[in-house]
């Protein structure tokens, strides 16, 4: 069985490309659920007119595929709750963004 964890850290290596900070630590990530061999993530965008809004869906998309054990994954797109860096970003995330 596949852990959230495994999966986590290769999403953790796909940045939002206007920020330059992990999708991970920038919060967008709301969920996983593994069943079986696939995985349904639940992510969100920093605003809803994001402009790089498929190129980032499909890197999440890609970044799953690579974890062992995980044959297919989809990738929702939510926006309830909206995204707030407050809320949502890391501590170092919120650094990098100016957030105190």
């Amino acid at each position: 069985m596949v852990e959230e964890e495994e999966i986590m850290k290769f999403l953790a290596n796909v940045e939002d490309p206007e920020m330059k900070i992990s999708v991970i630590d920038l919060g967008l990530i709301y969920g996983l659920k593994i069943e079986s061999a696939h995985v349904e993530i639940d992510m969100t965008l920093t605003s809803p007119g994001c402009p790089v809004a498929p190129e980032l869906m499909a890197a999440v998309h890609r970044a799953a595929l690579m974890a062992d054990g995980i044959e297919s994954a989809h990738v929702n797109l939510t926006f309830s709750p909206l995204w707030d860096p407050r809320v949502h970003a890391s501590e170092d995330a919120k650094l990098d963004l100016g957030i105190f």
